[in-house]
């Protein structure tokens, strides 16, 4: 398979440091470019020793980004910068004709307005909005493989949509009422010195953070749209807890038709709002067999199986696995991931792969 030639500008945060990881070690991608303004002039094994034993590591540079250089130099230029920054660097590599895999929240929204409403700026470069595509590569397979500008998806977004979007489809819940809580590990908030992630501060504690309105609301609630085909509105309360890496969500759904166990149910109109729990229980394992049945990177965990962080930490695996409660009557979902593979840099990558040709999972098992 031919070789592409691949850049990374914001190298040095977590995102990036996990890209240089998977990019180093991928077979048909060659790393030419890491840029960093802070360790400009440093060798990859100055900045990560962790690569100091690549081949690569002691005569690749950190360089100040430069977007004409980059696309003489690369085929695919990954952006792990703030949103805001990222645009600048965007229009110029989509321009020159390079595929831009943007792992920031720059060009995940469809609308300007929503973006400013959230993000609290005028969104930078309106104009590509229309152009990318949202690199969800188990929904947006076919559109990933034919676009130039990939937004990838934020790391909470990922856990939320994954379980969700396959039931709004199939008309198995509710799209109103949802409920989403999510725990994450301290690297998703960024490799930066605030005092509310240094070490005292975040360990032996959990908080929720980002309430009521977290900037990924924006995101989930237009793809949760776009798959209910309605505006979908939904309750999402993240948490940060003491370990590095991982997220885990619960979600609480109220499926589309009462059901009962033997015990019975409450009160519906008429009983063609009602269904057995066997038989809503078969209907979203087939849904989800349907939807992740053959993906790569989604695990739907069967028996008394839960998703469990340790699991899916380093790899770009999402962990699914749900269960009806006949008290309440909802159907409450969970699932696990690595915020800043499956979450953040993996499905990045996973999109490249995509784009390229390639087996979707080169470099990423």
């Amino acid at each position: 398979m031919k070789t592409k030639k691949v850049a990374i500008v914001g190298a040095s945060g977590y995102s990036g440091e996990v890209l240089v990881q998977l990019l180093l070690n991928h077979p048909h991608a060659e790393l030419v470019a890491v840029t960093s303004r802070s360790n400009a002039g440093q060798t990859l094994a100055q900045v990560f020793p962790k690569f100091a034993s690549h081949p690569k590591s002691k005569t690749l540079r950190f360089v100040e980004p430069n977007a004409e250089l980059l696309a003489k130099q690369a085929d695919v230029v990954f952006l792990a910068l703030p949103h805001g920054v990222a645009a600048e660097y965007a229009v110029p590599l989509v321009n020159a004709g390079c595929v831009v895999i943007d792992l920031s929240a720059d060009f995940r929204l469809k609308s300007a307005d929503i973006y400013k409403e959230f993000y609290a700026h005028d969104h930078p470069a309106p104009e590509l909005l229309k152009k990318s595509v949202y690199g969800l590569p188990e929904i947006y397979r076919e559109e990933i493989k034919k676009s130039l500008l990939i937004a990838s998806p934020g790391c909470y977004p990922t856990s939320i949509l994954l379980p969700v979007i396959p039931l709004l489809k199939a008309g198995l819940i509710k799209s109103a009422g949802i409920i989403a809580d999510s725990l994450s590990g301290v690297s998703g908030a960024g490799r930066k010195a605030e005092i509310d992630y240094l070490f005292c501060e975040c360990n032996e504690s959990v908080r929720p953070y980002g309430v009521p309105k977290h900037r990924h609301l924006s995101e989930i609630e237009e793809q949760l749209s776009f798959a209910a085909g309605t505006k979908v509105t939904i309750q999402f309360t993240p948490h940060l807890i003491p370990v590095n890496r991982g997220i885990l969500t619960t979600l609480y759904l109220t499926p589309e038709k009462h059901f009962c166990s033997g015990t019975g149910v409450s009160a519906v109109s008429s009983k063609s709002e009602m269904i057995s729990m066997e038989e809503l229980a078969e209907k979203i394992s087939a849904c989800y067999a349907k939807a992740y049945g053959h993906e790569p990177f989604v695990r739907l965990l069967e028996g008394k199986a839960l998703p469990d962080t340790k699991n899916v930490v380093g790899t770009n695996v999402c962990e699914i696995a749900w269960r009806l409660d006949p008290r309440t009557g909802r159907l409450i979902v969970m699932s696990a991931e690595d915020n800043i593979v499956k979450g953040a840099s993996g499905q990045a990558v996973q999109s490249m792969n995509l784009i390229c040709g390639w087996p979707e999972t080169a470099g990423l098992v």
